[in-house]
């Protein structure tokens, strides 16, 4: 038999021919079509495709039609894969041969084509492929088509929870981005305009203050605060129709913030209304410490337990802010660790079985990328300390909203340098910041232009890159952090180990270490309830405690020492001011 090969050619279809016999799983041949010598597309597609448990057979360059239909023949492939790069009218002749010739073949393989986007318009415009690419999909899109060949419906190629997704997308992290603007029925046409483009997984439902705090007491809403911050929606239905502005294109899921008051009726609404993706909800805010709500600190935090344990049981994954609430109030590096680690321990401690972390670089944005990267391989390590068979961590990542430059070019840089940094962690979900945030809030095209950055850095990482991670000096830092949180961490179960007998866990306790200064930041307003003394500098790149009185950096232990000479830690063990 010829092939129109070189004998070489022959004598490898020949093994394949007879290792055919042992093919356990769909056939996929690949080569690059009539006078096309461009193969990296073809090669990188089958590579995709092995990877999801395809066998492949690679045909080479430049194959004509009356080959690729012997080979048809004598394989019976699953799907055939072709590839022209040249002029788009010299493709025309070859397809209509092709579709001559496929006539012949007695069961018909799924025909893919990729090219460049002109090529590709004409391939499409001959009405022969099943599947055409043009260079623009990112790796994830080629992914889900070769996972998702039985789907029905564009509906059920994309799965509806969030553990399913990201299983779906592995290794190509899902992507978030948050949305909301001042106006409804823009927020509602925006969404759609968001599921249509595919570009993200997560719609982050962004609603305003008065949503957050006065959802069920409509007549304390103060009508010229609508809008600020975010979306206003005053009942169930309108969060409906938002949800169901996005049941289109990819079916992004969607997910909102927890309210500020009312909170487990609010997360009702929201697990009924939109099908609320997770539950993201702090520990230590939004209440009267950070002026984004009326409750005591303790009483927001056991309101938060209640509303941990409410998601937790009807297995709803669950993302607790703190680590980088705390960075982002300028506390040390070992606070932010330290909340990791205890973040990680309630949601466990009140059943979540998935458990979503999340790690904001560039908090505060004067530090460098190497003291920054171990920061979070900190967090990651102590954070994933707790995992077992009940309890898995899912790694979240993005850029600061500090870093993002008001000049939006420098911006584009930033959100594309900050990613790579990222990377280094492999996240599970990837949190794209809109670039134009320290300007003005992200519009559908801004989020759009955005995401398309971070996929293209994301596309530039995936199957390697230098690992940064491992650095010697990254390393050094990140072991330094993880036994200064530790350090902090015993400290409180031992000074409180006798009104308490989980420390860690409580809320009196944890108010009063922040009452006290044990727990602190400098943007912590010190008033006669909150006593504490934080200063910080970044240093060498590193956010450290530090005595203004002798310029010098503190360890945890020297900071903790200073409290004590300021009385801050007086024998007493008093929930309530210190004395």
């Amino acid at each position: 038999m010829s092939l129109g090969f070189s004998d070489v050619w022959c004598s490898v279809f020949k093994n394949l021919r007879r290792a055919n016999n042992v093919m356990k799983n769909k056939l996929i041949i690949g080569a690059s079509i009539g006078n096309c010598v461009h193969v990296a597309g073809a090669i990188n597609f089958l590579r995709l495709a092995e990877d999801q448990g395809y066998d492949t057979l690679f045909a080479g360059p430049a194959v004509q039609v009356d080959d690729i239909i012997i080979l048809a023949k004598e394989y019976q492939p699953y799907m055939i894969s072709l590839g022209y790069r040249l002029t788009p009218e010299n493709v025309i002749p070859i397809i209509e041969k092709l579709k001559g010739r496929a006539t012949e073949l007695a069961q018909q393989p799924l025909w893919v084509f990729g090219g460049t986007a002109p090529v590709a318009a004409k391939a499409r415009q001959m009405g022969f492929f099943d599947r055409v690419f043009d260079s623009t999909e990112d790796i994830d899109e080629c992914i889900a088509f070769l996972r998702n060949q039985s789907c029905v419906d564009a509906k059920e190629c994309y799965e509806s929870d969030f553990v399913s997704r990201v299983s779906q997308k592995r290794p190509y992290p899902i992507l978030r981005h948050h949305f909301g603007l001042p106006s409804f029925e823009e927020t509602r046409r925006g969404i759609e305009e968001i599921a249509e483009s595919k570009v993200l997984d997560v719609i982050s439902l962004g609603i305003d203050q008065n949503t957050q705090q006065f959802f069920f007491r409509p007549g304390e809403r103060d009508p010229h605060m609508d809008g600020a911050g975010g979306v206003p929606v005053k009942n169930a239905e309108e969060f409906r129709i938002l949800k169901q502005a996005s049941e289109r294109g990819n079916y992004p899921l969607m997910r909102c913030y927890s309210g500020t008051a009312d909170v487990i009726p609010f997360a009702d609404i929201l697990t009924d209304s939109i099908q609320n993706a997770w539950c993201a909800v702090p520990l230590f805010w939004y209440n009267d410490l950070d002026g984004r709500g009326s409750r005591p600190l303790e009483e927001s935090m056991r309101d938060a337990h209640k509303l941990i344990a409410w998601h937790a049981e009807r297995n709803i994954p669950v993302e607790l802010n703190e680590p980088h609430h705390w960075g982002l109030r300028d506390a040390h590096d070992a606070i932010s660790v330290a909340a990791a680690w205890l973040s990680s321990y309630h949601a466990k401690k009140l059943g979540v079985r998935d458990y979503i972390a999340q790690y904001m670089f560039n908090i505060p944005n004067a530090m460098s990328f190497s003291m920054d990267l171990a920061k979070v391989l900190a967090q990651i390590e102590m954070a994933e300390s707790l995992q077992d068979e009940g309890f898995t961590c899912y790694r979240q990542t993005r850029a600061g909203l500090p870093f993002l430059s008001g000049d939006l070019f420098m911006a584009k840089g930033q959100l594309a340098a900050t990613t790579m940094l990222q990377m280094a962690v492999k996240p599970d979900v990837i949190h794209v910041v809109g670039y134009s945030e320290a300007e003005h809030a992200a519009t559908p095209d801004v989020i759009a232009e955005s995401t398309k950055i971070v996929r293209g850095v994301i596309r530039s990482c995936l199957f390697g890159n230098a690992d940064a991670a491992s650095d010697r000096e990254v390393q050094t830092r990140k072991e330094e952090l993880m036994s200064e949180a530790k350090y902090l961490l015993d400290f409180i179960k031992g000074f409180y180990s006798t009104v308490s007998s989980d420390p860690l866990f409580d809320p009196a306790v944890l108010t009063d270490c922040v009452r006290r200064g044990i727990l602190d930041a400098p943007h912590i307003m010190k008033t006669g309830r909150y006593r504490g003394i934080s200063n910080t500098r970044v240093i060498d790149g590193k956010c450290v405690a530090y005595d203004a009185g002798t310029k010098s950096a503190l360890n945890e232990k020297e900071r903790i020492d200073l409290l004590e000479l300021r009385g801050l830690l007086g024998k007493e063990r008093i929930f309530g001011d210190p004395a």
